[in-house]
């Protein structure tokens, strides 16, 4: 069963992502929005659409949930070859076990080394960049362009 549904999710996964699947999807709902004139917008013309998108979405969940869990996997073993094939230190290839609150301190302390680091040009624009980010996100993107602008000088300025 499992390698049917594997190979069956993976082949769905593909061709929903296509520009093709998106415009069959539009077609369908151009011809539905279209033939409500015809039904007299009833509730079962409603129905019908409803029915249809709430059916595709509750499969596709699944699939693309499939499909992404596999790839996530592969790209995780991928890593961990490259960290055991390397220099780079084995604490890292659990990475994802840990609590959201230590990988909070993980990503703050890499910051702090590559802030140390950065000494080119070329490595302190993408800082600043990377800081303009923090700020944001600290934020939450409420800001208007006069603060931004003051954010980005603030940090500019160091």
């Amino acid at each position: 069963m499992k390698p049917v549904f594997r190979k069956i999710s993976a082949k769905i996964s593909n061709a929903a992502g296509t520009a093709y699947a998106f415009l069959g999807a539009v077609f369908v709902v151009l011809v539905w929005s279209f033939s409500g004139p015809l039904f007299n917008f009833s509730d079962t013309w409603q129905l019908v659409i409803n029915t249809g998108t709430t059916i595709v979405t509750f499969l596709m969940v699944f699939l693309i949930q499939n499909t992404q869990n596999r790839d996530s996997k592969a790209v995780h073993l991928k890593l961990d070859e490259l960290i055991r094939a390397t220099k780079a230190r084995d604490a890292f290839v659990d990475l994802e076990d840990l609590t959201d609150e230590e990988l909070s301190q993980l990503d703050k302390e890499f910051h702090e080394i590559h802030d140390q680091q950065a000494t080119g040009p070329v490595m302190k624009k993408l800082q600043k960049s990377i800081k303009i980010e923090h700020e944001l996100r600290k934020t939450g993107n409420r800001y208007s362009v006069e603060k931004l602008n003051e954010i980005i000088k603030k940090i500019t300025d160091y």
